[in-house]
């Protein structure tokens, strides 16, 4: 039975009508509890049918309505509003609660969670979780930025949440006690809302403040835990014993626990080290929630990958199109590059679209070592162009549509056309999921494939 008494008889907001604002009114509304909904856009949800949906729930929409603001006792927010605003800021009262639908889950239920968060990977990692954990028979659902809203689960009795968060799901973010929990890797990324990487990290470092076994990745010092918790650690290097790593034995890469051999690379269903990190990282967030290790490693032999992500699209050309549409970042490309670079045929890398004021420059040594042409694209070409070294053969187009029927020009038999933007798709699509869905029917249509 839910403890819902601190909701009670409070003057309720939900902020932002998306997945987890509706997610939030439909939890209040099977409670009887009374709300205001308001989001500034004017069609942010059909008013006909939410009256119909919410009959006793009041509506604003088209504005950020500062009155219903001012007098909320409890601001149920959605992760993508900047709270910084002034019409938001100015005028919640000092006695007001704000927090977020992952937090209001917490403050109800504490299901047992393994949560991840990072720049890179984060969606990758909490799918692999949430299929070892199905794989096992313990019943795992994956919620948060990923799967469904984590209140959509709160009257179900599931045995683990694999909880993917991102930056501003931890920002409100206080009650969670996770068996487990990362922070996989940090990279320049949503500075134009969080100002510096300095405060970028500080947000995700809150993650170990609510976890029994902080995972951390030896590789990336923003990964880093000095409090009194217990840890685990998974990297690339050879692990000491009670960690993870990557080894080499008798030729071939293997993942290790300690001296153990666990599966070689060659073996995984997924391509590229840093997805072989990524294994790591899950087998180490599942072996600290005490799952068994040898039936997570044959579990990972059956996991199929996420759409958009080092994606490989089926063409009938033998070139290797490489549909990467979820990097909306730097650090998101820079492991595509490094993951798919080989010495015997070219790699292209078409990037571009919003950079969401992010700092380039970290691809340079990267392309330098690895990519043979770069073509770009979209809002921020320019400032990827910046960063070519002069040695690599650079093209700007005008369009995915150009870059495509460019990439395929000047490419052949066995080479490699990575689609990995660096950038954020809002310049030219509804989100990365449409933009990756025409590069693959834009791959599929130059290489004459009627799959």
């Amino acid at each position: 039975m839910l403890d819902l008494r601190f909701l009670q008889d409070k003057q309720i907001l939900v902020l932002g009508a998306g997945l987890s604002g509706m997610s939030c009114a439909k939890f209040l509304a099977n409670n009887q509890l009374n709300f205001d909904l308001n989001d500034s856009r004017a069609n942010a949800v059909d008013r006909e049918r939410f009256i119909n949906e919410f009959p006793r729930a009041g509506l604003v929409l088209g504005k950020w309505d500062t009155e219903l603001i001012a007098k909320a006792d409890i601001i149920l927010v959605s992760p993508g509003i900047d709270t910084s605003i002034s019409e938001i800021e100015n005028n919640v009262s000092p006695a007001c609660e704000m927090f977020g639908d992952v937090e209001l889950y917490y403050r109800l239920k504490q299901t047992p969670t393994i949560a991840i968060t990072g720049s890179n990977g984060k969606s990758t990692v909490v799918s692999l979780v949430a299929h070892i954990g199905n794989a096992l028979g313990v019943n795992t659902q994956l919620a948060g930025n990923i799967g469904v809203p984590p209140l959509d689960l709160i009257e179900q009795e599931i045995d683990f949440i694999a909880l993917e968060l991102s930056s501003f799901q931890l920002e409100t973010l206080a009650s969670m006690n996770a068996v487990s929990a990362t922070l996989l890797n940090l990279c320049d990324d949503h500075l134009d809302r969080h100002k510096t990487m300095a405060n970028y990290r500080n947000i995700k470092q809150r993650i170990y403040q609510q976890t029994q076994t902080a995972v951390v990745n030896r590789d990336d010092e923003a990964s880093a835990y000095d409090g009194d918790n217990k840890t685990l650690s998974f990297g690339t290097s050879a692990p000491n014993d009670g960690a993870f790593g990557l080894s080499e034995v008798e030729g071939k890469t293997y993942l290790m626990f300690g001296s153990e051999a666990l599966i070689s690379t060659d073996e995984l269903p997924v391509t590229g080290k840093h997805n072989a990190v990524n294994c790591l990282a899950a087998l180490a967030l599942g072996f600290a929630a005490n799952w068994p290790l040898d039936k997570m490693v044959q579990a990972l032999t059956s996991f199929e990958g996420l759409a958009h992500r080092c994606q490989r699209v089926m063409t009938t050309d033998s070139k290797h199109w490489i549909n990467d549409s979820k990097a909306t970042n730097v650090g998101a490309t820079i492991a595509a590059i490094e993951g798919l670079a080989n010495d015997e045929h070219k790699l292209i890398l078409i990037a571009g679209g919003q950079g969401k004021g992010a700092d380039f420059s970290p691809l340079t040594e990267v392309l330098n070592k690895h990519i043979d042409n770069i073509i770009v694209f979209g809002e921020d070409k320019s400032l990827l162009a910046a960063v070519v070294p002069q040695s690599i053969a650079l093209t700007d187009v005008a369009s995915l549509d150009e870059a495509v029927s460019v990439a395929n020009n000047m490419t052949e038999t066995g080479d490699t056309i990575l689609f990995s933007p660096a950038c954020a798709s809002f310049d030219m699509f509804k989100n990365y999921v449409e933009r990756g869905n025409a590069f693959t029917q834009l791959a599929q249509e130059v290489s004459q494939c009627k799959a």
